[in-house]
């Protein structure tokens, strides 16, 4: 940035004339979504991100030709005709993209060899499932007839925040909620692990719980209707360039807006004078001046460390002080393995699927909760993930924060002999299924949630922070509704992100458009969003320069 441009940044009083200041922490999806729509909305803005690479948990980085991709598994608002698929439109995310649609959501295989696959299609799933096991022919058809229902209806809130619909939108939004009224609330009311249990056949009560690749415990019916029932009209696929390229596209379209980020940004602490933020200071020293400041980074940092504690309130409070370390309300951390193999992977595999393991072989994974590994064929997911004639594959598992991170405080050489058994187990266990793939995986890079808190920030390395339908949801709701996204007793200040609009990126997103929403209504601006136009047709190249020997990366690289 040029020195005169930074100089608008650097001073207290802005020009006389000029368009509001808004200073973003975080250049994840909430951050680079809030810089779009305040572009948009006639704000000047500036994005400052920690790391050397936006997306936050949205991203990928490269080893030996290969690119491992973090993130997506799946993307809500792929398909057009919807409210999800317009702020992805409106962001630029999926310009010049093609998507990936699986006929399946996830297959799940017991320790015996015995397997049942989720077919997105409540028919086909229906005469699979019928034929696993006739005697469960009443819970199954049971299952299908909702999830056909669920087919049926589109609800998608990301456009307007709470607390500015209009009537005629609550009308809309009531027209399509009341005829399914009694589904909504008997699949949300019903535990998916009540549900499971009512099923004779003892894989049948596992499988089902493992839909969503591994057991998220405490889910309700409803998330996984819902999102079977969007796979099913291909609102729930993959697009092209993954999770990182996701992030390039809409920062992309940040820039194209006349937005600017700055990377290896650390920010310090807000600055706060007679209760109103007026700007931010990096590490370093450095101070930058706005009108408002949306902080887009980790919750628990934003109000106890940039802040310090002083702006709370019995919800705030409640959430980052009494919930924030309850069992079972923020979503389990993961061990990532990534796997690059000379050759092709066996075609008669599933893109992804769960395995149930028996439990001596599970506690044989490093801090691993449940007895279960997650393979997924990434090369299937999109081209461009490994070199020619080779294939990549992402292993996962759901992880014990504790377990990484205090190894890594305290004996760095015991945290890397256990990445190393992370790669040992899941050497093992790939050549044990694939026969030819023995002698020809070349690399195993290990990612732990010591890594994804080191990266991104996160609370105890948590990827999609709170936990729906546990004891957070209601209060992050309230924090988006109620009280606008803001602290009690602070002026000039927002927060956006999944640590208030609860996980996954259309959610992130979408706390960006409300929180400049809510930002225009108190300057008393018309907010604004269009449809990006840019529809060239996106190549690998537009990733840019992953780190791989950058000092991001280089203890990491050091410890696999």
């Amino acid at each position: 940035m040029r020195r005169e441009e930074d100089s608008e940044w650097t001073r207290r009083a802005p020009a006389p004339g000029s368009p509001p200041r808004v200073l973003v922490i975080g250049a994840g999806m909430a951050g680079l979504a809030t810089g779009c729509y305040a572009q948009m909305s006639g704000m000047r803005t500036r994005i400052f991100e920690k790391h050397v690479l936006p997306g936050g948990c949205c991203t990928a980085w490269s080893r030996d030709g290969y690119l491992f991709d973090y993130c997506i598994e799946w993307l809500i608002g792929t398909a057009e005709g919807n409210d999800a698929h317009q702020v992805w439109r409106e962001l630029g995310a999926l310009d010049g993209k093609t998507v990936t649609n699986f006929e399946l959501f996830n297959k799940v295989t017991d320790e015996t060899g015995r397997s049942v696959v989720f077919y997105n299609d409540p028919d086909r799933l229906q005469a699979h499932l019928l034929e696993v096991s006739p005697a469960d022919a009443r819970q199954i058809r049971a299952f299908c007839r909702d999830l056909r229902r669920f087919t049926e209806i589109e609800l998608y809130p990301f456009l307007t925040a709470p607390a500015l619909r209009t009537v005629r939108e609550r009308a809309a939004t009531l027209r399509t909620v009341l005829p399914a009224f009694r589904l909504f609330w008997r699949t949300a009311a019903t535990p998916m692990h009540r549900f499971a249990d009512r099923f004779e056949d003892p894989l049948l009560r596992k499988a089902f719980r493992n839909i969503f690749f591994q057991d998220p415990e405490g889910f309700p019916l409803l998330p996984y209707l819902f999102n079977m029932a969007a796979a099913h009209h291909g609102n729930a696929g993959f697009p092209q360039g993954g999770s990182l390229g996701l992030a390039r596209s809409v920062e992309e379209r940040y820039t194209g807006l006349g937005g600017t980020v700055s990377y290896r940004a650390r920010a310090e602490r807000i600055l706060v004078e007679n209760d109103r933020a007026i700007g931010l200071e990096l590490r370093g020293g450095r101070r930058y001046y706005a009108e408002h400041v949306v902080s887009a980074c980790d919750g628990h940092t934003t109000v106890h460390g940039l802040l310090g504690g002083k702006y709370t309130g019995p919800r705030v409070d409640k959430l980052y002080d009494e919930l924030l370390e309850a069992p079972g309300t923020l979503f389990p951390a993961v061990v990532s393995a990534f796997v690059g193999i000379d050759g092709p992977l066996p075609e008669e595999d599933a893109h992804s699927t769960t395995y149930l393991l028996a439990a001596e072989e599970g506690a044989r994974l490093p801090g691993a909760l449940q007895n279960s590994l997650v393979v997924q064929l990434r090369s299937r997911y999109c081209d461009g993930f490994a070199p020619p004639g080779r294939s990549v594959v992402h292993c996962t598992y759901f992880s014990d924060y504790a377990h990484w991170a205090e190894l890594r405080r305290t004996d760095r050489r015991r945290y890397r002999e256990e990445k190393r058994r992370v790669a040992a187990f899941v050497r093992d266990f790939l050549t044990r299924r694939w026969r030819e793939c023995a002698g020809r995986i070349e690399l195993v890079d290990v990612a732990t949630p010591a890594t994804t808190r080191r990266y991104t920030g996160n609370h105890n390395g948590s990827i999609l922070a709170w936990k729906a339908f546990s004891d957070a949801d209601d209060i992050a709701a309230d924090l988006v509704g109620k009280d606008r996204m803001r602290l009690p007793g602070l002026a000039g200040f927002s927060m956006a992100g999944q640590w208030v609009g609860m996980g996954g990126l259309i959610r992130a997103a979408s706390t960006g458009r409300f929180a400049v929403q809510y930002l225009c209504a108190e300057l008393g601006l018309p907010f604004r969003a269009q449809e990006s136009t840019g529809g060239e047709l996106w190549h690998p190249g537009r990733l840019g320069r992953l780190p791989q020997l950058d000092r991001w990366h280089a203890e990491e690289r050091r410890d696999s």
